[in-house]
């Protein structure tokens, strides 16, 4: 009897255990979310946006920490230092969970670092001209490349990121001799081909919805599967003939390996609710980015397959950036 009395103590103790509770009752205290880019950028924007509508949904604090450099490693580890208990996440792009894994021969993280928690936004890449240049059309870039190989420069970016990698991709595609010029971020290479400087840039639409607004650029052609609903007069670049032209900056929640998969699903639900708010969907729209908040599978999948395409495309070019 007493045996059976202390086996019963023993379950009802594991069952309450500190850890199991704690897990239970996800969150008990705030949660660091940290951002691998300085802050006032895109990726800073989206974090604090779907951060505070989320602290809403999780009744807890969501504190905003900006960690750049190292092309993401010094925001990895400092998420992974935390332990994988929920409460050190971080927003990632494709550079960091596809490109770099095979850009890079000397990465300090491994992708398999961190767990997808859920797609955020997907900011759709586009193909833009200085207003008044020779260029009056995608068409008119395509004909002209191809008819003087090398004559004409295109801006990025920088190397290696999804600007640089769209532009690699409608080069191979299309079969152009273009100049490729990295920049140190969208914004400088965009006031270039404001300033005529550069005649051509592939650009984000969420750093380029301004100049566009304002006139100072001019968009061609999307790397999209639709025309974007904000330039229903800009054509995708399937229209024009050339097929599997998609290239977007895929921004998602991430967690270290290892986090109980209970935090995973709160941290999923309160993402896509975040995400399907009218008021954060809004906010994500005029800024340039398309709202997702996808589930913990579909973002999985998609990183999956955008993997096995990219790699593809960085191997057979030979990019390799260190």
């Amino acid at each position: 009897m007493k045996k059976a009395l202390l086996a019963l103590t023993l379950l009802a103790g594991a069952a309450a255990s500190p850890f199991a509770l704690a897990q239970s009752a996800y969150p008990t205290k705030p949660i660091r979310w940290v951002v691998p880019y300085p802050a006032g950028g895109g990726s800073d924007f989206m974090a604090r946006t779907a951060a505070a509508q989320m602290a809403i949904e999780l009744g807890q604090n969501i504190l905003v920490d900006n960690k750049p450099g190292g092309n993401g490693a010094i925001a990895v580890q400092d998420i992974l230092r935390g332990g994988p208990d929920g409460y050190a996440v971080m927003n990632a792009d494709n550079g960091h969970m596809v490109f770099n894994p095979v850009l890079y021969k000397s990465l300090t993280y491994k992708v398999s670092d961190l767990t997808p928690v859920s797609l955020i936004g997907r900011v759709p890449m586009m193909l833009i001209t200085t207003p008044g240049s020779e260029f009056k059309s995608a068409k008119e870039v395509l004909a002209k490349a191809k008819a003087n190989p090398g004559k004409y420069s295109v801006a990025s970016a920088g190397s290696g990121s999804p600007h640089h990698l769209a532009l690699e991709l409608l080069k191979q595609t299309a079969g152009l001799h273009l100049v490729h010029i990295p920049y140190r971020g969208a914004a400088p290479s965009l006031a270039d081909v404001a300033g005529g400087q550069v005649p051509l840039a592939i650009s984000d639409f969420a750093a380029a919805a301004g100049f566009i607004k304002g006139g100072k650029v001019t968009p061609l052609a999307v790397f999209t599967a639709k025309r974007v609903p904000q330039l229903p007069d800009v054509p995708t670049f399937a229209e024009l003939g050339l097929k599997d032209m998609e290239a977007y900056a895929l921004v998602g929640l991430v967690a270290p390996t290892g986090t109980p998969a209970d935090v995973i699903a709160k941290l999923q639900q309160a993402t896509a609710k975040a995400m399907h708010n009218p008021t954060v969907s809004k906010k994500f729209v005029d800024f340039g980015v398309e709202p997702v908040g996808s589930t913990t599978a579909e973002y999985t999948s998609l990183l999956q397959s955008e993997t096995t395409r990219w790699h593809k495309l960085i191997r057979d070019l030979k990019i390799q950036l260190d």
